[in-house]
């Protein structure tokens, strides 16, 4: 298992020659990573890797190139180191979610306290990798990102008579606002996105809370009942439903 291990001596800021190198390897290639790495080891290591499983890769050495190659080529995913030269990782996140762009990004970093990933998970981060990694498992992490549904990309959800805005993370019902914390408000745009399907406990602890086990415990029934005293206010048509011994369901209709 190949692993990675962070910051190494950097040998130039340069692109061109880690481009030149994988270009022809990519020219036929579906789908699109761009990396922003300064580290060129690290680059040509996680490059090598995508490339090997089928992905074309463009690969920026600094944060203000890598800013301005993410809203003009419009990659299928991105993978930013948060300490860059020239613009910090996080602010790239944070001035493409400003641009609208939803395209999932995964952030690298060698901070791995949980404040630092909160932060970079809230500056517009879908994904946290520490330094050191293996390869193989930021391979997996984009391909769960790929694999996301698509609606989680757009900017603002509807379901029904409800709102979900991303950019500014506040939720409507019609004309009410519905004050919600972040736990809420990451199940609430979960249940958005699959909107009339049954959900279980299990798939909203793993995708939820990050669980990658089912625990005993009611954590989801606690978190569920709050969101729907918020969600389904007095005289509201109920939205979100509880099917006994499956798990729940956020119905836009009758």
């Amino acid at each position: 298992m190949t692993v990675v291990s962070g910051k190494r001596a950097v040998t130039g800021a340069g692109t061109s020659g880690l481009a030149n190198d994988f270009a022809a390897a990519g020219n036929q290639l579906m789908t699109k990573v761009l990396l922003i790495e300064d580290d060129s080891e690290t680059a040509e290591e996680i490059t090598a890797e995508l490339v090997d499983r089928g992905f074309e890769v463009e690969w920026s050495a600094n944060g203000i190139e890598g800013l301005t190659k993410a809203r003009s080529s419009r990659p299928d995913a991105m993978i930013i180191d948060r300490l860059l030269p020239g613009m910090d990782g996080l602010t790239v996140v944070e001035a493409l979610r400003k641009d609208q762009v939803r395209t999932p990004v995964l952030v690298l970093s060698a901070l791995g306290a949980v404040d630092d990933r909160v932060r970079g998970l809230r500056m517009g981060g879908d994904d946290y990798l520490t330094k050191p990694f293996a390869l193989v498992e930021l391979v997996a992490r984009v391909e769960a990102l790929l694999r996301r549904p698509a609606e989680s990309r757009e900017t603002t959800l509807r379901a029904g008579p409800l709102e979900l805005d991303l950019i500014e993370r506040t939720a409507k019902r019609g004309d009410r606002l519905i004050d919600l914390l972040p736990r809420e408000f990451r199940l609430l745009e979960y249940m958005m996105q699959r909107s009339d399907q049954l959900l279980t406990r299990a798939m909203l602890l793993e995708e939820v809370w990050n669980y990658k086990f089912v625990p005993a415990t009611n954590l989801v029934d606690v978190h569920m009942g709050r969101l729907r005293h918020k969600v389904d206010g007095p005289g509201d048509v109920p939205m979100i439903h509880n099917v006994r011994g499956a798990g729940f369901i956020l119905r836009t209709g009758p």
